[in-house]
């Protein structure tokens, strides 16, 4: 968890004495909690015993609240736990760092399933529906995050039409916390993040450069279409955050796009992600970083031959809590490279 100490530098001494000395501040939980949750209305009498963290950012946000005890496993990690986590995650059984089936959840007899996705919970998971658990009697929360409309794309992560930022996440953050009835640890974990964004956001020159980002996220192979960052989804928040603009227009969450097309939005900085899955060749960054550098085509964008290339936590492409640690990840880089002021 978020240590007492970077929280009292993030986000001011008075703000955390006054929730250390008065946690009600920020409300019990009064019991039943009715929440509207994706188009969905879900009932809580009591708070989870035996939770399911299904998909990483879901399983993160409990272990930051500090609810190890109350969680009977977790699922789907592209990458691995946050350092700081993995003592508290060790005490959860993990079932599969790749997608589960239902009844490899149901088999650890849960009350509540937290999911990151809808492609873990959605009308076409290959995990479950939302109704699938419902009519075993288990709650699921859906992260507010992505629920986003299909209607205008063919995949099932759907299409964003406005540019997503952190209220989203806060909302998650607040309402998990609400659910399990440890309201004061939210509040002060939405606290921490915002003052990081905040400092981030501050810390970058105004009279900077506009700089143009794609954020490649991975491909099947060399030959294939890359998966992107779209131009509103949590990517594109961090580029606006660094002060610049996503290269890539299009709104769907996860556009796919070949290297022509990516050429074409010639952009200034390209973001590589970091996965652990190892699903594909191209999940790890260094092999990335080879194919931009070797292909005839490809090594001939502003971006490669000027080496601005960075590095970043492939989850933090996702809306999640690893969002912020992402942004830090990239400005870092690109003050080292004197892109970023």
């Amino acid at each position: 968890m978020t240590s007492l100490k970077s929280l009292l530098a993030a986000c001011g001494l008075s703000a955390i004495i006054g929730l250390a000395a008065n946690p009600s501040l920020a409300g019990s939980t009064t019991y039943p909690l009715i929440l509207e949750n994706c188009g969905a209305q879900v009932t809580f009498r009591k708070a989870p015993e035996r939770a399911i963290g299904l998909g990483q950012n879901s399983a993160e946000i409990l272990l930051l609240l500090g609810l190890e005890d109350k969680m009977a496993g977790t699922a789907f990690w592209p990458s691995k736990v946050l350092p700081q986590l993995a003592e508290a995650n060790a005490k959860v059984k993990l079932l599969t760092v790749e997608m589960p089936t239902f009844e490899s959840i149901l088999a650890e007899n849960p009350d509540f399933v937290a999911v990151a996705l809808p492609s873990l919970v959605g009308p076409n998971s290959k995990v479950a529906k939302r109704e699938d658990f419902d009519k075993v009697g288990v709650a699921t929360y859906l992260s507010p995050s992505t629920c986003l409309s299909t209607k205008d794309v063919k995949d099932q992560y759907g299409s964003r039409a406005e540019l997503w930022n952190m209220d989203l996440l806060y909302k998650e953050i607040d309402e998990l916390s609400q659910i399990f009835d440890v309201a004061d640890r939210g509040q002060a974990l939405i606290a921490d993040f915002k003052a990081r964004e905040a400092k981030l956001r501050g810390s970058v020159s105004k009279d900077g450069k506009n700089l143009s980002y794609v954020f490649w996220f991975s491909s099947p192979s060399p030959s294939a279409d890359a998966y992107l960052g779209g131009k509103n989804s949590a990517s594109g928040f961090i580029a606006d955050l660094l002060g610049g603009h996503n290269a890539i227009s299009a709104e769907a969450e996860w556009p796919t796009l070949g290297w022509e097309g990516i050429i074409a939005s010639s952009p200034d900085v390209i973001v590589v992600a970091s996965l652990d899955r190892n699903r594909w060749e191209l999940d790890k960054p260094e092999a990335k970083i080879n194919f931009l550098n070797t292909d005839p085509a490809v090594s001939q964008i502003a971006a490669v031959k000027n080496k601005a290339i960075v590095i970043m936590d492939g989850q933090a492409m996702n809306p999640t809590v690893r969002t912020v640690y992402g942004a830090e990840q990239v400005a870092g880089q690109l003050k080292a490279l004197g892109l970023l002021k």
